[in-house]
């Protein structure tokens, strides 16, 4: 069995994709094709099922995958450790980050880092689903919210700060409100996930807990960045954390803070933002070079705060 012909089957499986494969490695697809079937001959069972436009893993290939790519893993950090120290990162990187927050914000510092590490190759994953990052093959995970328990290793971001807004033509039509009481009598575009709408709590600085607040609209998504370009035509109220805003959006006047003399969140407890790892990858160098970079990048204060 050849170490290339595992590695290979390992990025063909995490990205669905011989062409990708093949450039990724400088080689023809024509190989790789060739060496993951005679894989497969060894392991008599077929791994992948082919399609013209798409391939995928067979269920027998799902499990052989989980053990493939730990081994990798182990050997990749074998081969780290025993390198000079000075030796650029090389290897495949996966990151796993919400949809929005990679869109905006993780996607352009991962192309900056390509830049800094060529080396390197980065697969982004972007869901709102909460994945378990050991069963997905995740190395660095974005994880916003309250942080469970689960033997991860987890690297503080920034915590999160929230504002209410809506677009000065809204307010024009429906009025200003000035307490938390008052939403009631407005339309409240409410974020839903997999969880459920969102509930608002706000609470006055200095005070210990935050109330919560029942809030309704006619409109609610799964999807934040679709809410805020509704509140900006004037269709209701938002309450997002201020990395989900444009700096544009208020220096140009579509959307207006509101209740500023409030602390607001979505949770009694204000989430933040982590990156987490499990532990067995946390000590790979790539993996420790990834991570600084962002931190060092998003900075503290996070810059979407500093604008």
């Amino acid at each position: 069995m050849q170490l290339n012909a595992l590695r290979y089957f390992a990025m063909v499986a995490a990205t669905g994709s011989f062409i990708a494969t093949a450039r990724h490695f400088r080689v023809p697809a024509s190989s790789v094709s060739r060496q993951i079937a005679a894989l497969e001959r060894e392991v008599g069972q077929q791994l992948l099922y082919r399609h013209t436009r798409a391939v995928r893993l067979t269920d027998a290939g799902e499990r052989y995958y989980l053990t493939v790519r730990e081994a990798l893993d182990l050997l990749d950090m074998a081969a780290e450790q025993a390198a000079d120290k000075d030796t650029q990162p090389r290897g495949l990187i996966r990151v796993n980050a919400p949809v929005a927050l990679g869109r905006l914000h993780i996607a352009p510092l991962l192309n900056d880092l390509q830049k800094d590490y060529p080396d390197l190759s980065v697969q982004l994953t972007l869901t709102d689903a909460f994945i378990d990052p050991v069963q997905e093959g995740a190395d660095i995970t974005l994880r916003v919210g309250r942080l469970e328990d689960s033997g991860l290793v987890a690297r503080l971001v920034a915590p999160q700060r929230y504002i209410l807004c809506a677009s000065r033509g809204y307010l024009d039509t429906h009025g200003v409100p000035d307490t938390p009481e008052q939403l009631v009598a407005h339309n409240c575009l409410v974020y839903r996930g997999q969880w459920g709408a969102q509930r608002w709590y706000f609470r006055q600085p200095g005070a210990p807990h935050y109330d919560a607040y029942d809030v309704t609209g006619r409109f609610q998504s799964n999807n934040a960045e679709t809410l805020v370009s509704a509140a900006e035509a004037s269709l209701g109220l938002v309450l997002f954390p201020t990395w989900l805003f444009q700096a544009g959006s208020f220096r140009k006047g579509r959307l207006v803070k509101l209740l500023t003399g409030w602390e607001a969140s979505v949770e009694a407890e204000p989430p933040g933002i982590h990156l987490v790892s499990p532990e067995n990858r946390s000590r790979s160098r790539k993996v420790r070079v990834v991570t600084d970079f962002l931190l060092e990048r998003i900075g503290a204060p996070p810059y979407w705060d500093r604008v």
